[in-house]
Formats: C-alpha cells, structure tokens, sequence
C-alpha cells in the first residue's frame, strides 16, 4: 500500500512498469541489501489521478513517468548541482525508507506516490509501453554514451550481451552515427544485432580468433553482463586511451587485470544506476 499523498507529491496509476534485471538481484537479496516485503519495478509510467496542494508541474491526467529515484535530501552539494543520484541520502524507488519511516514500493503495483521533483513528463507521441524501459534501461546506456564522449559519429563502439540494457545500446549508438560491435559469448543473437538492431559487427568472446581480429578496434565498451565474467579479453579490444563502461551489475565481484590497464591504457568506468566510479591508471594521459 502507497502512502498519502503530500502537498508536494503527485499519485498516479501504473499502467506499465519494465523489467529490470537489478529487480531479479533484488528479489533475490544477490546483493545482500533486500529487506521483505519487496516490490520492485523502477521503469514506472502512468496517469496522474492526484496532485497535492503545493504540485506545480503536473495535473490529473497526465502522462508520467518514474525512474531509479524518488528522493534525495535536496540540500547537499550533489543535489544543489542537480545530481541527486549522487547524494548521501538519496532514496531509491523501492526497498528504501521514506522519509516518514514507510518503505518505498515500486511499480509492480496498481498506484505510486511519488514528489513531483522526481517525475517526468512522457511526451503524448511517444507509446507508453514502449517508454517505460528508457527509465532505466535506457538512461543507463545513454548516460554514458554521452558522459565519456562516445557519442560522435565515426566512433566505434562494442556492446556486450545482448539483453535489456544490450539492445537499448545499440539503438542509441546507431542513432548517434557510431559503428557498433555486439559482443556475446556464443553466435546465437548474430542475426537479431545485425540484421533485426543494425549492428555493423558481431564478436563471440569465446572464439579466440574473432577476439583477436578485433583487438585494438574500439574506442569504447559498453558492458551490460550481469552475470560474472572475465574483464582481460574485453580489455585487448579497446584501442589506447578506449573506454570500458560497465553497466551490469553481477553479484560477485570481477577480477581485474592490472597490467592491461596499464600499457592498453584505457579508462574504466563503473556506471551504475545511482552511483559513477571512474577508475583510472596514473598513466592514462600520458
């Protein structure tokens, strides 16, 4: 059950609500952070039934979506630059504590509260089911895309796995003018990259010749696996100075090389939902 509705908060019916493959770990407790009960779902889009008395944006009836957030403490230097991802206190949109001590429930329900602050406006042309993944799914990969600058036409990119976040990916590369190159562990979504999504390429990691053929190609890697993985043969792809954004969230931690960020030279970034850790060597910019 939602709570009330404050004088700052918008209450709307969920019409559709994506699947996100954090609400699998999360029902799971694979992350060591569940608390029960849980309701998940944060790719959240509805129809305002009920604005509070000091709402300014939205009104009954309009078409709203929800993200990852649904709060933050709206005073810390992170929220002050409109980067309340990053604040200490920000509250995720369900299995947090609200502010009034409830437990934030997410979009597998029929109605959610949430502060207008943390809502979007969804644009009428744009089918609400088909939007519902770009909460989370799609700022996930665009996000990066543009933060660490691979975003311009003529670029060469790779994707890895082929899932949820996978296919976003390529949309959005495809659509910025990249050259993409999908990555997999076997050949069996060759024909879905290439010919369904666009790709301009298709690698199997497991084949050690197609890794070889393409060492040294990309100028960035966006990984969206969540399962554990080797990180050393993605590493071999990136061109000096690449990129290699990791997107999934696998619930044992990876092993990372040393040595290939050191002489490869490439940047490593960890780009998750909520948090951004970029992790480089100190000879990156050489």
């Amino acid at each position: 059950m939602c709570r009330e509705t404050g004088e700052k908060d918008v209450r709307f019916k969920v019409l559709f609500c994506g699947i996100c493959h954090s609400d699998l770990h999360m029902i799971k407790n694979e992350w060591g952070i569940s608390s029960y009960p849980l309701v998940p779902g944060h790719e959240i889009v509805g129809v305002v039934t009920e604005v509070g008395s000091k709402v300014t944006r939205f009104k009954t009836g309009d078409k709203v979506g929800v993200g990852c957030l649904v709060g933050s403490c709206g005073s810390c230097d992170s929220c002050t630059e409109g980067l309340e991802n990053y604040c200490p206190k920000s509250i995720q949109t369900y299995g947090f504590k609200y502010y009034d001590d409830t437990i934030t429930y997410g979009g597998y329900s029929d109605n959610m509260v949430c502060d207008e602050g943390f809502i979007i406006r969804m644009p009428d042309n744009l089918p609400l089911d088909a939007a519902a993944p770009l909460l989370c799914a799609g700022i996930t990969v665009y996000s990066p895309l543009k933060y660490h600058g691979l975003d311009k036409p003529g670029m060469h990119i790779g994707v890895v796995g082929l899932g949820g976040l996978g296919h976003v990916a390529v949309k959005f590369a495809k659509a910025m003018g990249l050259k993409v190159t999908v990555i997999s562990t076997s050949d069996s979504k060759r024909d879905e990259a290439i010919n369904r999504l666009g790709a301009d390429a298709f690698v199997v990691s497991r084949d050690q010749k197609q890794i070889k053929d393409a060492m040294r190609t990309l100028d960035g890697i966006i990984n969206t696996v969540s399962a554990t993985h080797s990180l050393l043969p993605l590493l071999g792809l990136l061109k000096p100075k690449g990129k290699l954004v990791m997107v999934g969230a696998p619930e044992k931690p990876l092993e990372l090389p040393v040595m290939p960020l050191i002489f490869g030279k490439p940047i490593m970034s960890v780009f998750s939902h909520i948090y951004v850790v970029l992790v480089t060597n100190p000879f990156t910019f050489l």
